[in-house]
């Protein structure tokens, strides 16, 4: 007779009781993919929703030096562009750009400057808890104390901000 390990007893032993193994997850657990897939979504989320928002309409018709070249270009050639939960956010108009994407006529987006990184992360923060029910789980001077916000703070408060905008019903989800 083959010699039976205690973990596949007990495995044998909770497979008794419940009724044999099961065919899967449970229908309400199924996801398509796992947290990267979810981190995908939510920064493609965030690049639909901010796409268009100059980065300074504030200063109308300057130009600023081009990434590359070194050439002029003009500040309306440049727009909100986020690639990434860290770099992207740095100086709050990508929250700006997505909470004014849902209440236009909470501020006026065009008067942003990215210089003015304290008052762009307040106003985001102050918009998002008053206008979405938005839990305060950013504090604007972490934000500013470092040129590059923390990627893991950044994405745990857009996944906030976003379960709050379902909540709300601003967002539609697909049914599961």
């Amino acid at each position: 007779r083959p010699r039976v390990g205690t973990r596949a007893q007990g495995r044998s032993a909770i497979l008794e009781k419940f009724g044999g193994a099961a065919k899967g997850p449970a229908p309400h657990l199924r996801r398509s993919g796992g947290a990267a897939t979810v981190k995908t979504m939510l920064l493609e989320w965030c690049r639909a929703r901010t796409r268009g928002y100059p980065v300074s309409a504030g200063g109308g018709g300057g130009r600023v030096r081009g990434r590359r070249g070194g050439g002029l270009t003009p500040l309306s050639a440049q727009h909100v562009d986020v690639q990434n939960f860290s770099g992207s956010w740095g100086s709050g108009l990508a929250f700006c750009a997505l909470l004014h994407s849902f209440f236009p006529d909470a501020f006026d987006f065009a008067a942003l400057e990215p210089e003015a990184r304290r008052e762009n992360f307040a106003l985001a923060f102050a918009t998002a808890e008053e206008r979405a029910g938005c839990a305060p789980l950013l504090e604007v001077e972490d934000m500013v104390r470092l040129p590059v916000p923390d990627a893991k703070c950044v994405y745990t408060y857009v996944q906030e901000l976003y379960r709050c905008l379902v909540a709300k019903g601003l967002v539609k989800t697909k049914k599961r």
